[in-house]
Formats: structure tokens, C-alpha cells, sequence
């Protein structure tokens, strides 16, 4: 048999689902851990290759990697909205308790970049407080819903952040499997082709 007709009977390509385990309940692939390397090529038909299998788990990797970048960015942002809800609610809360004790919110604000601050008193009996929602729509809540509506963000915030985290954890463990099966495959190969090199040596 030539070289041609060994490579023409060889699988194409391996689908992702061989080479990972089901997905995480936020549907994450799972990576598959290959003990027997050897045991796992014969599954196929006929055999994989190791630079088809290395193929598979580069594919995997580059996605996974793609998907780290990802929730790295979404980590981010939630490091930076989190403060931010955290602040319009403290802002909002004081707001009530200066209009229960019937008082006026004294407070600073900025004119400039360069640190210059004026002094305003807000008057808190009107009771109402515009928020931005994203998009430049502002929207006008009484201080009751107001303060309702950011605690429900702050929850939620918190939740989906910790959810990230988890996920990005669990990524990076991904990634270290695939490297891992990565370099041992290619290790299996090189000492697979020294063996049959050896063989066919002492057969001569």
C-alpha cells in the first residue's frame, strides 16, 4: 500500500464531540482527558492519526481560548458596573432619608476636569430621581422604586458575576487539558515512530 492510499483511508477530520465530555449545566465543553492514547486512536475508523488528534484538540483549544478572552472582557465590565450600581444606590438612599427627616441633600459637583467643584443643595421633596439606563435613556422613579430597581440590578449583577468568574475558572482549566492532551499525544507519536524505526532496524 503507497503512502497516498494510508493517508486517502485515514478520517478527514474528528467532530469535537470525541474529544470532550458532555457540557457543564451553562454548557460548557468538557474536555476529554485521554489516558490510553493509543486505545483512543483505535476507536476510530480506521485509526486516527496523532496529528489528527492533535488537530481536534488544537481546534478546541483555539475556541476555548476564544471563549477565555471572552468572559475576560465580561469580568471586566462587571467590575466596573457593579461600583457603579453600588454607588446610584447609596445616592438614592440617602436621598430618602434626607427627604423622611424633611431635609435638603447638601452635596458637591464637578465644573471641570481640573478638580474645580461647586456646592448645590437638592431638594428632596419632590421624591423623584432620574436614572440612566443605558442606550442615553434617562428615566424619572420615585425614590422607593428607584432604590428598588438598583437593588434588583446589584443582585443580579452580583450573581452573573460570580457565574462568570466560575465559568472563567473552569475555562482555564479546559485550556490546561487540551495542552496537556496536546503534548502528550505528540509524546506518544514521537516515541511510537522511535519504536517502529528501531524494529525495523534490528530486522535487518
Amino acid at each position: 500500500m503507497s503512502t497516498n492510499d494510508a493517508t486517502d483511508m485515514e478520517p478527514n477530520n474528528i467532530s469535537m464531540d470525541s474529544v470532550v465530555e458532555g457540557t457543564t449545566d451553562r454548557g460548557i465543553p468538557i474536555v476529554k482527558y485521554i489516558e490510553d492514547i493509543g486505545g483512543f486512536a483505535e476507536q476510530f475508523t480506521p485509526p486516527a492519526s496523532a496529528e489528527l488528534l492533535i488537530g481536534a484538540y488544537t481546534d478546541l483549544f483555539s475556541k476555548f481560548k476564544t471563549y477565555e478572552a471572552r468572559l475576560t472582557q465580561k469580568t471586566a465590565d462587571f467590575k466596573q458596573k457593579i461600583p457603579e450600581i453600588e454607588e446610584s444606590l447609596a445616592v438614592v438612599k440617602k436621598l430618602k432619608t434626607k427627604q423622611d427627616e424633611q431635609e435638603a441633600l447638601v452635596t458637591r459637583y464637578s465644573l471641570s476636569d481640573a478638580g474645580v467643584f461647586a456646592k448645590a443643595e437638592i431638594d428632596t421633596d419632590s421624591g423623584l430621581v432620574g436614572l440612566w439606563l443605558g442606550a442615553n435613556v434617562m428615566l424619572e422613579y420615585t425614590y422607593e422604586d428607584a432604590i428598588e430597581l438598583l437593588v434588583s440590578k446589584e443582585e443580579k449583577a452580583k450573581k452573573e458575576f460570580e457565574e462568570v468568574k466560575d465559568d472563567l475558572a473552569f475555562t482555564r482549566n479546559q485550556i490546561i487539558t487540551a495542552e496537556v492532551n496536546i503534548s502528550r499525544i505528540y509524546n506518544w507519536d514521537v516515541r511510537r515512530k522511535r519504536d517502529a524505526a528501531g524494529k525495523k532496524e534490528a530486522a535487518r
